[in-house]
């Protein structure tokens, strides 16, 4: 059954309106907030709007006045999705197989800033920088020769970085579901099985429990390759004594969590257990060490310096939190370069990456920061677990 957490449509018109307030402030007379079907979350932020194989984009100006963009066989769709109603057809907004579309009628850049009250653009922010093709950049500076174009992400990182009550809700039923699959993978999990098949458990629960999607690439995988801090399950055999890695999370009205545990069929060596007991309490320090006020270089210093501190710096690769949201992954990052304070109502995913000659091990969930620490959003992890 679905659960009621959602996001209202005045909620959406609501991060427009604070958008408004940014723009205005950094001086620019509009933002250009694109996304793909991969990463959705600037474009879906603002309208609702989930694309589809094409991209899409939102257009803020400073006076308050959206539009959505949307590729040559979306509007429809975008309609039945977004309480933003002021939307736009546009060849730009295309799938990358990049159809001609020959005789189409299309809306330009031009139409598009009429409808939002902009003429003559002097400064214009692009939000989603990094999936911005070359061809729609191109096509805005056209359109507005005259314009300085800057990047403008983090005007969307301060709006999505704390997180609404409504959001946080989501996020909970999310990691709800997450736990839903986690579960049917321990429970059904058998050797002889391949990586894929495990995989398949969870989808299965992941939509049965009403997830709307994987929250990611979901992963399981033995062996070797739980070294590899980012994979892909494959047709490999599931065998007993081997560390097996899962990476789990149900995306939840656009919220996207990840449950990460390592497991082994049977005993853990010894060499397994002193590793995968290690990467728990890294896991449970980071948990301590997490409230508001205080800088977020300081907790990945402490972790840093908790690997060298055991005898473990060698098996060091990154840590110890990503910002978490309708990406699981997204900013802010907790990094030993990170200047900010951490605020109430933040959401980060605790990922604590442990690597070896033989095998890897990830332990990970999500948290809210609070004033004197944190609220989990699962208490999944507890111990060592063998099957």
């Amino acid at each position: 059954m679905k659960s009621k957490a959602c996001i209202s449509a005045d909620e959406y018109l609501r991060r427009i309106e604070k958008a408004s307030n940014l723009i205005t402030k950094a001086g620019l007379d509009a933002l250009i907030a694109n996304s793909n079907e991969a990463d959705f979350a600037n474009v879906r932020y603002f309208s609702g709007f989930w694309p589809l194989f094409e991209v899409g984009g939102v257009a803020i100006a400073a006076n308050g006045k959206a539009a959505l963009m949307v590729g040559p066989e979306s509007e429809e769709f975008a309609h039945s999705w977004s309480p933003v109603n002021n939307i736009h057809r546009m060849r730009e907004y295309r799938e990358s197989a990049d159809p001609q579309f020959p005789g189409g009628s299309f809306n330009a850049f031009s139409d598009v800033f009429e409808s939002i009250g902009v003429k003559n653009p002097k400064k214009i922010g692009i939000a989603g920088w990094l999936v911005t093709s070359v061809d729609l950049y191109q096509s805005i500076q056209k359109a507005f020769p005259n314009a300085e174009i800057i990047k403008a992400d983090n005007i969307v990182t301060e709006l999505r970085q704390i997180k609404s009550e409504a959001e946080i809700a989501c996020l909970k039923e999310a990691f709800r579901i997450s736990e839903l699959a986690v579960d049917a993978v321990l429970s059904r999990i058998k050797p002889g099985m391949t990586e894929l098949q495990v995989v398949g458990i969870a989808q299965e629960a992941i939509y049965a429990n009403g997830g709307e999607y994987e929250a990611h690439a979901l992963y399981l995988f033995g062996g070797a390759n739980t070294n590899n801090a980012i994979s892909r399950p494959r047709y490999n055999i599931i065998e007993k004594g081997k560390i097996i890695q899962l990476n789990l999370g149900a995306r939840y009205s656009g919220y996207s969590p990840s449950i990460g545990i390592p497991f082994c069929i049977g005993k853990m060596n010894a060499r397994q257990k002193e590793l995968v007991q290690f990467g728990l309490d890294a896991h449970f320090k980071t948990r301590e060490w997490l409230k508001a006020g205080i800088v977020a270089g300081e907790v990945a210093k402490k972790f840093e310096a908790y690997f060298k501190e055991k005898g473990y710096a060698a098996n060091y690769l990154y840590g110890p939190c990503h910002g978490l949201g309708m990406l699981e992954v997204e900013k802010p990052w907790i990094e030993t370069t990170s200047e900010y304070k951490l605020q109430e109502n933040m959401t980060f995913q605790i990922d604590t990456f442990v690597r070896d000659k033989e095998f890897g091990l990830r332990w990970e969930t999500g948290c809210v920061i609070k004033e004197n620490g944190i609220e989990l959003l699962s208490d999944k992890i507890s111990g060592i677990i063998e099957i």
